[in-house]
């Protein structure tokens, strides 16, 4: 097992209003190449404010793995297919991981 420090690779969050809306958006990034994967997880709890309101709402987070040069359109492709106004999309830089893993997120998002 090896460990590896990289500076190409980001997991990249992304809240939905239900499951359904989820997987379709991580079908057509993993199918597009945008995202090695896409792990929907269930009965997330947001609470935040919107337009003056106080919203507490039921929602599913989006944990997807991508690589920094697939970000841009990454994005774009969210905000086209999301029913929210105003999605979350947040960017994190992965510090290190495995390598046979890191391999297979590059292999998974590779340019062709």
């Amino acid at each position: 097992m090896s460990w590896t420090k990289v500076d190409d690779i980001l997991v990249v969050l992304c809240t939905a209003p239900d499951e359904e809306v989820a997987s379709k958006l991580g079908k057509e990034l993993v199918e597009h190449g945008l995202a090695a994967c896409v792990n929907i997880v269930p009965k997330l709890r947001s609470i935040y404010r919107w337009q003056g309101s106080l919203c507490d709402e039921a929602e599913v987070l989006m944990v997807i793995k991508t690589r920094t040069g697939k970000v841009e359109r990454l994005g774009a492709a969210i905000k086209a297919g999301h029913p929210y106004e105003n999605p979350e999309v947040i960017a994190i830089p992965v510090a290190a991981g495995l390598d046979a893993y890191l391999q297979w997120v590059r292999a998974g998002t590779a340019e062709g």
